[in-house]
């Protein structure tokens, strides 16, 4: 959902962009806020806190008797800018809340998926004590590129693979032939100890 400007401030960004393309030049007295309050059908409270607006970045100045005078162009150039940048950050950061969304509801999906799968597979019914923990496969580690049965990850730690996290894919209960990639996330269940183990034996580089 996009960010709501408040009328005052697009009014105040109104007003600076045609300070810019000269409609007001520097010097020009604007018109009151009786009127500029009808020129854009708002209040003249509105009005009051767009030219404050201006008026706290030096785009005009307001003397003692309210008259409004344009002081300067390049002022207004900086708030229009300034605005568009904080509107990209917000922009951005709406973005990065909707990834995070949608990564901590793919995560609680997944996690529920790999419970319902070790509860009715007959093959890993009996693990059904154990937690699934999650172990990355490091760049340089040696079982990179290489299947299942040929690492002989249980022989070694224990551990059964319960699934391959690949990116968005989700690999539930992979085969002895299911070939692991560099920064895959398998995930394993095994004793208490598993995940040291896992870790351990997949840091083992491949030089």
């Amino acid at each position: 959902m996009a960010k709501e400007v408040p009328s005052y401030r697009s009014i105040a960004l109104d007003i600076a962009k045609r300070i810019m393309n000269q409609e007001f030049p520097i010097g020009t007295k604007i018109s009151g806020r009786t009127l500029l309050a009808s020129q854009y059908s708002v209040s003249p409270e509105t009005i009051r806190k767009a030219i404050s607006i201006l008026k706290d970045t030096n785009v005009v100045t307001v003397s003692q008797g309210k008259e409004i005078t344009v002081s300067s162009s390049e002022q207004a150039q900086h708030l229009i800018e300034h605005n568009k940048e904080m509107s990209s950050a917000y922009s951005l950061r709406q973005a990065l809340e909707v990834l995070i969304e949608k990564k901590e509801k793919n995560d609680r999906q997944f996690h529920t998926i790999v419970t319902e799968i070790m509860r009715y597979s007959d093959r890993l019914k009996n693990l059904a004590p154990y937690n699934p923990v999650e172990v990355i496969i490091p760049p340089n580690s040696f079982v990179v590129g290489k299947p299942l049965q040929a690492i002989r990850l249980w022989h070694n730690t224990s551990a059964t693979v319960v699934a391959i996290r690949r990116g968005t894919e989700i690999i539930i209960s992979p085969g002895p032939y299911a070939v692991l990639q560099k920064e895959d996330r398998i995930v394993v269940v095994g004793p208490e100890n598993v995940l040291q183990n896992v870790t351990d034996f997949i840091s083992t580089s491949n030089n």
